[in-house]
């Protein structure tokens, strides 16, 4: 299955309340607003695009997405995820373990302040606006949601194993620009031979 990393400059901070663990908490994507340059395209997520993938993910929470570095995990409560005006809210609950506590520190510090996240369009909708430049792309629901990451670099993997590179969007719309503009030559395709099957019959 195909992946695709995006990453977001939003919040990004540590909670605590009292004597209760500290939490990680930001948004792991915003809506309707563009992303930077992405080759010859931009793109944006609608609002409501993330639904019905949370009714049925388990997402993790992972560092730089790796997954050697797990920060929680929705199905053991120490990851929570919502959607809300502003975009898909997360939550997590770190493992007391000296790599998190660092994270954590780094966080504080401002060290650390992007998020990213890792999805698959695996039976989503997407939208694709040729008529403006640059083109536009609009998420209006993923397939999947694998995880929500902090990150110290917010870019593209590109090859990194796993995670679906740029070039594999740009390669994939430009198939599916092709294919329609085959179908749309068919009918003109078929006009032409009865034409010429008219005009062959006026010569004889």
């Amino acid at each position: 299955m195909k992946k695709e990393l995006r990453y977001f400059k939003a919040e990004l901070r540590v909670s605590s309340e009292g004597d209760a663990p500290k939490k990680i908490c930001g948004y792991a994507a915003r809506f309707n607003e563009f992303s930077e340059m992405m080759g010859w395209f931009r793109e944006k997520i609608a609002p409501g695009a993330f639904a019905e993938a949370l009714k049925s993910s388990d997402a993790r929470a992972l560092f730089n997405h790796d997954p050697n570095h797990i920060l929680g995990r929705e199905s053991a409560g120490t990851l929570s995820l919502r959607e809300d005006d502003a975009g898909l809210f997360y939550e997590i609950t770190p493992p007391d373990t000296q790599w998190a506590r660092d994270l954590v520190a780094s966080i504080e510090r401002g060290d650390i302040k992007e998020s990213s996240f890792a999805f698959s369009m695996a039976g989503g909708i997407e939208e694709w606006d040729d008529s403006v430049e640059p083109r536009v792309r609009t998420l209006h629901r993923i397939g999947e949601l694998f995880d929500v990451s902090p990150v110290t670099y917010p870019a593209y993997p590109g090859a990194t194993s796993g995670i679906r590179s740029l070039e594999d969007v740009l390669k994939d719309h430009e198939e599916d620009r092709k294919k329609q503009r085959n179908r749309d030559d068919v009918p003109g395709f078929f006009i032409g031979i009865e034409r010429a099957r008219l005009d062959l019959a006026e010569i004889e």
